[in-house]
């Protein structure tokens, strides 16, 4: 008999409830206040949670423990090490201690580290991080850590986020004591990410080198039909699929990962995976795994899972919507509006400071969300653009308009739906509509960062999010600190009202899409960073810099490593891409256009010998077409060769990067164009690699 879902849900992880039954009182009432309220944790505290968690994990079957981390390769990491202890005469116990716990000593030296280590520095740690709860996975125990260097430096995505959690709570706290809330000891942001992703069959997908490689095609003619019916958004499920989706659910349900939506995405064989909210540093190890465990999942279904920005030309890419909020430890969502958004003095506040961080530091966010593949999907009329704006609605529009006008603004009165139909149940309608084409937008209680590519990681968007709006409340704070509390709403109004004056350019409630946009947005100042070596120097400005270091964020050594690496791996991405193109042309796509050329031109001197003269002046059409195909591929495919070449020879620095985006990819672009006019020509059975037919529309 199948578990129900209660008993599914978090049947894997190391929960509250087992804690609560494995420990003593005391220990875990002491390891609560650890995570509750980041307090530090003592090692008599931590043998007693290492007891427990080995205990209950050699119960489940475990036979080994890893510290599971995030280092700057956009992936996890594990050394995995069995319970085992020797003793007396051949014989072992199960052993695991608190300093196994706290601190593991993975070797850092093949890491990237961006010069912050050299290779042969080889010792790394790490950290468990309690706030998130430990889980087991095919017979390990994981434990979610940090990662830092023999010298304290930060290697992993994860230690710099905890770091602009504090940092936000920090300022957040200081600003909500200021308004009255004393009560309010930490404040938590919290993400539901979105995730999009396409599943073709296994098959298709072993035999595309440059799907294998890069995770996106390289090579391919558009099918005869793409999206542009409309009919697989929210269509039903295939059956294949969804029995996929079914055992998705389950594996992640069973690792406490709240999946809740699933449906068909705009694009043939695309979908999505929206889980329910969850503390900023648990979302962001929950979006590792459900990557993780897609791609696991769809291999026992025949299936491969892509989770590359635009695997296809042509055709809708996968985004991940980064849905963010702040919540404090008393139970209060800082950005809920309520029914008198213009009279809640904490939610205006709060609002603001986004409004202010979102304009100051827009470079950032489009450089958090800034990657090879993500380049080819931005602004595509599938994404958001790459100019940073912010949408807030009808509602907040008319709010701070109120505001900076020093006019009233009261309760807004709910509006019920008139859809026609008698029939059909009344219902209110939400205060504004949805705009799918803006990077940044409110939604109800929440801002939706709708800019992040599908393979990304969330830690980088969220560590800039949460520490530019640390950045405002800090800067909140200092103007309003010495107000007394009789002259506070009066001081809150006028900091608000001059914030939106200030900040209000960032604001555009209207489509993304339209070249007047860019115009407009030209006019008011926004930057229009179109593609990641565009972005790159935002990570070192002088601005940037010294609010990272102010919160301690980042270390000027920690930024400049993440600078390089950036750098590093976004001319690996287009070298392996160029090198990839290179090889399918030159081993499949090439002679298998010339043996059709072959072909036809035997056919053509058969035809010719009979004397069928009609046919064989069509065909040496043909392939005097074809033949230009072949030379400009050919020809084409050596520029690029020659420019990778020069690329290879460059420093490794933001120049090379430009290099690769300017010229690499413009090299591949021509090969492409080529190739892809050349592929309807050619018949079935002559190319050794599926179409996008084949591919997208026979799952």
């Amino acid at each position: 008999m199948e578990q129900s879902i209660p008993e599914l849900f978090g049947s894997l992880v190391f929960s509250d409830k087992i804690m609560r039954e494995k420990l003593p009182k005391d220990m875990y009432k002491a390891l609560r206040k650890t995570i509750d309220n980041n307090t530090h944790l003592e090692l008599d505290v931590a043998n007693a949670v290492a007891i427990a968690m080995k205990e209950w994990a050699v119960e489940m079957g475990a036979t080994h423990f890893t510290h599971w981390f995030q280092p700057m390769t956009g992936y996890t990491a594990e050394k995995h090490d069995s319970f085992i202890c020797p003793v007396d005469k051949g014989e072992v116990i199960m052993d695991f201690s608190g300093k196994e716990l706290v601190k593991g000593e993975p070797d850092a030296s093949s890491f990237p580290s961006g010069g912050i280590r050299a290779t042969f520095e080889a010792r790394g740690y790490t950290a468990w991080d309690p706030t998130s709860p430990a889980f087991i996975k095919d017979g390990t125990l994981y434990i979610p850590t940090a990662f830092c260097s023999y010298s304290g430096e930060a290697l992993d995505k994860k230690t710099p986020l905890l770091r602009s959690m504090d940092a936000i709570s920090r300022e957040a706290v200081k600003v909500l004591h200021l308004l009255g809330k004393t009560e309010v000891t930490n404040v938590l942001t919290t993400v539901g990410p979105e995730q999009e992703y396409f599943l073709i069959d296994l098959e298709d997908y072993k035999k595309r080198k440059d799907l294998i490689f890069t995770g996106r095609t390289l090579l391919g003619a558009p099918a005869p039909k793409g999206q542009e019916m409309d009919d697989h958004y929210f269509g039903n499920l295939r059956t294949r699929v969804a029995a996929y989706m079914h055992e998705l659910d389950r594996e992640l349900w069973k690792l406490g990962i709240p999946a809740k939506t699933k449906h068909n995405e705009v694009a043939p064989c695309q979908h999505e995976l929206a889980p329910i909210f969850d503390t900023t540093n648990v979302a962001v190890d929950h979006n590792q795994l459900t990557m993780e465990i897609m791609k696991r999942v769809a291999k026992r279904h025949g299936f491969a899972c892509l989770l590359h920005e635009k695997p296809f030309a042509g055709i809708n890419g996968s985004g991940k919507h980064n849905n963010w909020s702040l919540t404090t430890n008393t139970g209060e969502n800082l950005l809920n509006p309520g029914k008198t958004p213009g009279e809640n003095t904490v939610f205006l506040i709060f609002l603001s400071a986004v409004i202010q961080a979102v304009d100051d530091y827009a470079d950032l966010l489009r450089l958090s969300v800034a990657s090879a593949g993500n380049d080819h999907r931005l602004g595509a009329n599938e994404a958001p653009p790459a100019i940073i704006s912010m949408f807030l609605g009808d509602e907040l529009t008319a709010v701070i308009e109120a505001i900076e006008k020093d006019e009233y603004f009261g309760k807004v009165e709910k509006v019920q739906m008139e859809t026609g139909a008698k029939v059909l149940p009344h219902f209110a309608k939400d205060s504004t509509d949805r705009n799918r084409t803006s990077p940044f937008a409110f939604t109800g209680n929440k801002f939706e960062f709708r800019s992040l590519g599908s393979s990304v990681s969330i830690a980088g968007p969220n560590i800039m999010l949460n520490t530019a709006v640390a950045e405002s409340l800090s800067i909140f704070y200092e103007q309003l600190k010495d107000t007394e509390p009789a002259k506070m709403d009066e001081a809150v109004r006028k900091l608000v009202k001059d914030t939106i004056i200030k900040h209000k350019r960032i604001i555009f409630n209207g489509n993304g899409y339209t070249d007047e946009w860019v115009e407009e947005a030209k006019k008011r100042g926004l930057y229009n960073l179109k593609s990641t070596p565009d972005a790159m120097p935002a990570l070192i400005a002088d601005k940037n810099r010294k609010m990272f270091i102010k919160h301690g964020i980042y270390s000027d050594s920690e930024l400049e490593s993440r600078y390089e690496i950036r750098i590093e791996n976004y001319t690996k991405t287009v070298h392996i891409e160029a090198l990839t193109l290179k090889d399918m042309i030159q081993k499949q796509f090439a002679p298998a256009l010339m043996d059709y050329i072959d072909d036809v031109t035997q056919s053509a001197l058969s035809r010719q010998e009979l004397g069928v003269t009609g046919a064989v002046d069509i065909q040496k059409d043909l392939i005097e077409k074809l033949t230009g195909y072949y030379a400009s591929v050919v020809e084409a495919t050596k520029k690029l060769s020659d420019d990778v070449d020069k690329a290879e020879a460059m420093d490794p620095d933001i120049e090379a990067a430009k290099f690769y985006h300017d010229t690499v990819l413009s090299d591949m672009d021509e090969i492409r164009k080529y190739a892809d006019e050349a592929e309807p020509l050619i018949p079935e059975g002559y190319l050794p690699y599926p179409t996008y037919e084949e591919m997208l529309f026979y799952v």
